[in-house]
């Protein structure tokens, strides 16, 4: 298999972004049912997503290279910035994964566009200067180039797919090299925490503590599916659940309520980087070390952040989904005055 297609088959094996929802789960009891609705379509490809310092939702489109904002009440999208390295089509996913806010400055993590998958662009993080002038903070390409992980690997540059401002810096997973990197606000890298064949993937940080899940290595079997707990100054990761197939993201909700996004059932039998069953995507709530089904036929969701009461769930095919929270008041208020855009650090 050349590298192409195999960077294909590790997206969708390993981090399962790209070609996930899932369907039936062994988390365990259902919310009650909430509200789902559609909020946008249309983008090109969604990705990776955060809650802005103004309150608007931010989700990078891979297929087009841009960065689009969308009014969390309208829907009404514009372009945040353009001109980042777009996916690969012989690749078939990376280009901007993920977006996060600083300091009220945008930046956006980039895969799969280097040179050992057929491109000529920098894998690392991005800072938006402009709405289309952009500068690389972090190589993290050249890095993971330089300092390869000791477990097995076939794309040197990596495959990054979240990343999360935290003190002093931020935090990459990658999903591929099953490791999450620290990137210091000058750009120094460093490997904070490596994992065996586990697959890191979504992120989430409150002061120095932070939350992963991992999509566990093929074929995604339930008990692979965790979130795990660091702290920041003493990296050692505890299971916080397990049960969920294909976890690609993790966020906190009112009253420090852990959420996790589970994208699908694998295929049985299926080959490596085949995609998971259509429209099982499911919203799950943590509970009592497994899951509850809060909302489930979603169809391939990548992301997700939450504001007052309210889940925005990004999807591959470049929609956006709201869903409202067990607990949640009938007239829209929440019983919380937390603000969700937590990531602006």
């Amino acid at each position: 298999m050349n590298v192409l297609r195999r960077t294909a088959a590790l997206l969708g094996a390993t981090l399962a972004v790209t070609i996930i929802p899932t369907a039936s789960s062994t988390a365990g009891d259902r919310a009650d049912d909430p509200e789902v609705q559609r909020l946008v379509a249309g983008l090109g490809r969604g990705a990776g997503s955060t809650v802005g310092p103004d309150g608007a939702l931010y989700v990078t489109e891979p297929l087009v290279g841009e960065i689009t904002r969308i009014d969390r009440q309208t829907g009404d999208t514009t372009t945040f910035a353009d001109g980042l390295p777009a996916m690969i089509p012989a690749v078939g996913t990376g280009g901007a994964m993920d977006v996060v806010f600083r300091h009220g400055v945008a930046y956006v993590l980039v895969g799969l566009v280097g040179a050992d998958v057929g491109g000529s662009d920098v894998v690392g993080i991005y800072r938006v200067d402009g709405p289309h002038e952009l500068s690389v903070l972090a190589d993290l390409g050249a890095f993971n180039v330089a300092n390869p992980p000791d477990t097995d690997f076939f794309v040197p540059s990596g495959v990054p797919y979240a990343i999360e401002a935290v003190r002093g810096g931020f935090l990459v997973t990658d999903g591929h090299l099953n490791r999450v990197l620290h990137v210091s606000d000058d750009g120094e890298i460093r490997v904070l925490v490596a994992f065996g064949n586990t697959v890191p993937t979504g992120l989430e940080a409150r002061g120095r503590r932070v939350w992963m899940t991992e999509a566990g290595p093929v074929p995604h079997l339930p008990e692979d599916g965790r979130v795990l707990t660091f702290r920041l100054r003493s990296p050692e990761p505890r299971e916080v659940a397990s049960g969920g197939r294909l976890l690609v993201d993790v966020e906190l909700g009112r009253h420090r309520q852990l959420y996790a996004l589970a994208q699908g059932v694998w295929p049985l039998g299926g080959p490596e980087g085949s995609p998971a069953s259509p429209d099982t995507g499911e919203l799950l709530r943590v509970d009592d070390g497994g899951f509850d089904v809060v909302a489930d036929e979603l169809d391939r969701p990548t992301s997700f952040e939450i504001v007052r009461g309210t889940a925005y769930v990004v999807t591959f095919d470049g929609e956006v989904w709201t869903v409202d929270l067990p607990g949640r008041h009938h007239d829209g208020r929440d019983d919380r005055r937390h603000h969700g855009g937590h990531r602006d650090r």
